[in-house]
């Protein structure tokens, strides 16, 4: 039995990205040097590197973000440009509330009166209650938020 090993790698294509000119490369260092906040320091860095010709491997590699993230941002800075870079949450509203207040509202009241089977609420009769007002299967996982 021959015993042969092989000492190869297989070069995995680098894929480059094309960055739309919103900001030159030394804009994009400045930026990412000067910035105070640690977020948009990274997406700075991140697009001056992709601006340098770097591939999103290696610039996953060099910052720690996932090659999905990077191209996420890559897209984002492409579209919107620079106010794309730095922290979105502040824009993202969240998820809707189950009740509106008014549902709310109701619901409270109803708490302050015994239960149908005259005895204590407990979380089972509060979404069972919730089925009935909001028309879904179930809700105990919603519950605990009201």
């Amino acid at each position: 039995m021959l015993n042969r090993t092989f000492n190869y790698k297989l070069k995995p294509t680098a894929k480059k990205v094309t960055l739309v000119n919103h900001l030159d490369s030394l804009e994009l260092y400045k930026n990412y040097r000067c910035s105070n906040n640690a977020i948009s320091r990274s997406h700075y860095h991140i697009i001056w590197l992709i601006a340098q010709g770097k591939t999103v491997k290696h610039s996953a590699e060099i910052t720690g973000y996932s090659t999905t993230w990077i191209y996420q941002l890559v897209r984002r800075y492409n579209e919107e440009g620079v106010k794309a870079l730095g922290d979105q949450r502040k824009n993202n509203p969240g998820k809707e509330p189950l009740l509106t207040d008014l549902d709310q509202a109701n619901l409270w009241q109803v708490l302050s009166q015994p239960s149908l089977d005259g005895g204590l609420w407990n979380g089972r009769k509060v979404a069972d209650w919730l089925c009935q007002l909001t028309g879904k299967k179930s809700l105990v996982n919603e519950v605990g938020k009201y």
